[in-house]
């Protein structure tokens, strides 16, 4: 049997080029959906910090700070990786569970506020300390990632 031929040497090109078609068609659609909706990454970033904390990972923390970041009584982002290692030593669980976010844009930075629940202990069943905060977060978008430049809290409700 002989394969149609419409304006082309033979019905395989044209499947081919419907192929190709259908690739690049299926590629410029994947990229659209990767391409991140600035408040979904800033959830993410924070989401990865959140995941940072609980791990008690001081250089993984460190990542999200921006060089120069501050916070409570002049904090800056050496002084919270140690601070994250103090509690990574003194206690074997550690937990930050924070709130709904309020995320307001403009550009290239963020404000994000939010309450966070931590808690810490040495792994009994209840954690030896606990608190809960109100935090604001100032965000800059530094190339292809969001970092936080300023962190300040206080003692929640």
């Amino acid at each position: 049997m002989h394969e149609p031929t419409i304006g082309c040497p033979t019905w395989r090109c044209v499947q081919r080029a419907g192929l190709a078609a259908g690739v690049f068609a299926l590629m410029t659609v994947l990229s659209a959906c990767t391409s991140s909706d600035p408040e979904q990454a800033l959830r993410d970033r924070l989401e990865g910090l959140q995941q940072a904390v609980t791990d008690r990972d001081p250089a993984a923390v460190q990542q999200f700070l921006a060089d120069d970041f501050i916070g409570n009584e002049g904090l800056d982002r050496q002084g919270a990786r140690q601070r994250v290692a103090m509690y990574a030593l003194r206690y074997r669980d550690v937990s930050a569970t924070a709130g709904p976010l309020q995320i307001e844009r403009d550009g290239d930075h963020a404000t994000v506020r939010f309450t966070v629940a931590l808690t810490a202990g040495s792994g009994g069943l209840l954690p030896e300390r606990g608190r809960v905060l109100a935090v604001e977060t100032g965000w800059r978008h530094d190339g292809d990632t969001w970092l936080v430049t300023s962190m300040r809290w206080q003692d929640g409700i």
